[in-house]
């Protein structure tokens, strides 16, 4: 009995420090030093939206996410760590970028993400690397001209989940009905399907939509600044440090400026310029 005693002992012991060294091993992965095991690997794992035209979208004829995010991720990447530097990406959506990040599945996040107070208390910020501001989507022939006019009992509005835009407009349209929805190709579809009187969001992913959807226009003057920066986990002070002399060093040498011009400079009614750097 006393050593059958024993060995059932000794076995809930090996669990217990099997479980604790699994669960600092964890641990120690969340709190790695990201710059210092992105010099070892050359290799930098962004988190990207592929919904989102112009900054990232998935091309369905050869499967890979295409945007201004994703070729600045792939500059900064390479900028840092040299042209032999490789940037894998992690297809994200508003309301997932966060808890990949933080769970180390990613080293940042390069996905139309605003910096905020309330983000800033949970994520650390690069230096802002493109300016946007919140507007609205509406079918040609609507009435609706700017934010003012969805402020009446019974407007819908749609929106994101994750997106500020849906907190901002609220506070701009109370009285407004705002409609969440996953990602913004559903977004898209419910506008299209007559959910909605208007999709909000910033104006950089507005002008994509109307891109391909002629039908729609994007109207009334951005009722907010949204500025967007790359979100890493918090105590990495090394890569926020090379993130933004990157950043500097890519505006510096014109790349910036290319990429611009690439994605933006032929978007009717978009003023690329006030975004140059």
């Amino acid at each position: 009995m006393r050593r059958r005693f024993k060995m059932l002992f000794l076995g809930l012991t090996a669990v217990l420090f099997l479980g604790i060294l699994g669960g600092c091993t964890k641990q120690e992965a969340k709190q790695r030093d990201a710059w210092q095991t992105a010099q070892q690997t050359k290799t930098l794992t962004w988190g990207v939206k592929a919904d989102t035209k112009l900054f990232g979208l998935m091309d369905v004829k050869d499967s890979q996410i295409k945007g201004f995010d994703i070729d600045i991720a792939k500059v900064l990447t390479k900028q840092m760590l040299g042209k032999d530097a490789q940037a894998k990406f992690v297809q994200v959506t508003s309301q997932t970028r966060i808890p990949l990040l933080k769970n180390g599945n990613l080293d940042a996040v390069i996905a139309t993400m605003t910096i905020t107070k309330d983000r800033q208390k949970v994520v650390d910020f690069s230096d802002s690397y493109f300016d946007a501001g919140q507007s609205l989507l509406v079918p040609k022939d609507s009435k609706i001209h700017s934010v003012k006019d969805l402020n009446h009992p019974g407007t819908k509005v749609i929106g994101v989940v994750g997106a500020n835009s849906v907190s901002n407009v609220k506070k701009v349209a109370p009285k407004a009905q705002v409609i969440q929805l996953q990602d913004y190709a559903q977004a898209l579809t419910a506008l299209k399907s007559g959910q909605g009187a208007a999709l909000t969001t910033d104006n950089g992913i507005l002008f994509g939509m109307a891109v391909d959807n002629p039908q729609f226009k994007v109207v009334g003057k951005a009722f907010t600044k949204e500025p967007y920066g790359i979100a890493i986990n918090q105590n990495q002070p090394a890569l926020k440090k090379h993130l933004n002399q990157a950043l500097e060093e890519i505006i510096a040498n014109g790349e910036y400026n290319r990429l611009i011009k690439k994605w933006f400079g032929d978007i009717p009614g978009f003023n690329y310029r006030e975004v140059e750097r």
